[in-house]
């Protein structure tokens, strides 16, 4: 099970499993707007599914405080093209 921790001071959403640490999702906050830069699973996870529960999590987290998304991160473009419940949360070019 992925536990997803959010540092908001570091604009950053962790993601761990078992206690151990997965990987990260950065941000950096622009008011409405919240631009995800980069989404991170170390190598010896990778392939298992973790990238896109700490995509959802963070989206699904985003979405409760009514806050839209840039995603600068390809994998986050790519997870939103293929999960389009959540191209609403996307900015429009200028802001929402």
């Amino acid at each position: 099970m992925v536990q997803v921790v959010h540092s908001p001071q570091q604009e950053r959403y962790e993601a761990k499993v078992n206690g151990e640490y997965v990987g990260y999702l950065d941000y950096v906050d622009e008011g409405g707007s919240v631009v995800i830069t980069h989404t991170v699973v170390d190598q010896q996870y990778g392939g298992r599914g973790y990238a896109s529960k700490l995509v959802r999590y963070v989206l699904d987290d985003l979405r409760g405080k009514d806050r839209t998304v840039v995603p600068l991160c390809s994998y986050v473009a790519d997870y939103i093209g293929k999960h389009p419940e959540y191209s609403d949360m996307v900015a429009a070019p200028g802001g929402r």
